[in-house]
This record gives structure tokens, sequence and C-alpha cells, in this order.
């Protein structure tokens, strides 16, 4: 009996963030994780970016992404002896004065919670260590006031941005 009941029995979600190198995030339920790996299944986030409602990408060009991030953070849901991917942020830089941060999503179920400040903070902490100081984003005019609250300003100096994409 006792094959079996190791088979069956869960693992902590503290053995699993061990196993994965994570952290736990203070003030949680004590089943979420941060980490700050960029080996991210890409499957994983594009799921996670689906329940948020965004449009799908294509796999390859996720992968490429995620290899080409200067910083990647994730937080985990661990327990019953599976991690699953509830949050995600990650940065390019160039590796010496700026850095954009993309992609900022948390799974719908776990919104509100304040992890996406957890997230926006972890990121910001990462660049930071690499003494990078000019930090930016694209933000949806909905989640405009949250990166307000974390300290972002719009257009600061009148500096209006510029885009180029290929013309059909």
């Amino acid at each position: 009996m006792t094959f079996w009941n190791s088979l069956f029995r869960p693992t902590p979600p503290e053995t699993l963030a061990q196993k994965y190198k994570l952290r736990k995030v203070p003030n949680q339920d004590g089943t979420i994780f941060l980490g700050n790996d960029r080996l991210v299944d890409p499957y994983e986030l594009e799921a996670l970016c689906d329940a948020v409602g965004w449009a799908r990408r294509p796999i390859h060009k996720v992968r490429i992404a995620l290899q080409h991030s200067f910083v990647v953070i994730t937080l985990w849901q661990c327990n019953h002896n599976f991690r699953k991917l509830i949050g995600f942020a990650r940065a390019t830089s160039d590796h010496a004065f700026n850095a954009m941060i993309w992609d900022v999503v948390v799974h719908p179920k776990f919104q509100g919670r304040g992890l996406g400040k957890t997230l926006i903070s972890e990121v910001i902490r990462e660049l930071r260590k690499a003494d990078i100081t000019n930090i930016s984003l694209f933000a949806d005019a909905p989640v405009v006031s949250f990166y307000e609250k974390l300290g972002f300003i719009p257009d600061p100096e009148g500096i209006k941005g510029m885009f180029w994409s290929p013309s059909e």
C-alpha cells in the first residue's frame, strides 16, 4: 500500500515550489508562487492569454519571444502535484539603458488579488538590478489607471510614440 500511497499522495505546494525554484507570493493562500525562468511552455502561456481573450499568436513566435526576453516573471498556482501558470510578464531590453515591458497577464480567476502589481514590481526589480532606468510599456485604455498607480506616466514630457508596420 505504501507504493500506491506515494503515487496518489498530494505533494505540498512548498515541495513543488522548491522543485521549480519558485518563491512564495506574500499574503496569498499558500498556493501561489513566483518564478523567473524563461523556460515557460509556450502552449501554456497561450492558454493563459486565451483565458483573458487575447488574440492567438503563432507558437513558434511565442517561443522566440520568450528566448529573446531580458526578463521573464511567472506566477504559478501549485497544488495537488501540479503547477498551473496563472500570471506572466516579460521585458525586452538593450541591456544598458532601456527596457520595454510586454505581455502582462493574470488569469481572470486570480485577478483583483494584487498579482498584476506583483508581476510589474518583480519585472522592475529585475531591471533595476541590471541598472536599467528607462522602463516603458504600452497599455490599453482600460488598464492605464492600473499602471499609473504603479508609477507609470503616460507620455512624459509630451513625447509621442511612433509606430511602423507593413502596409497591406
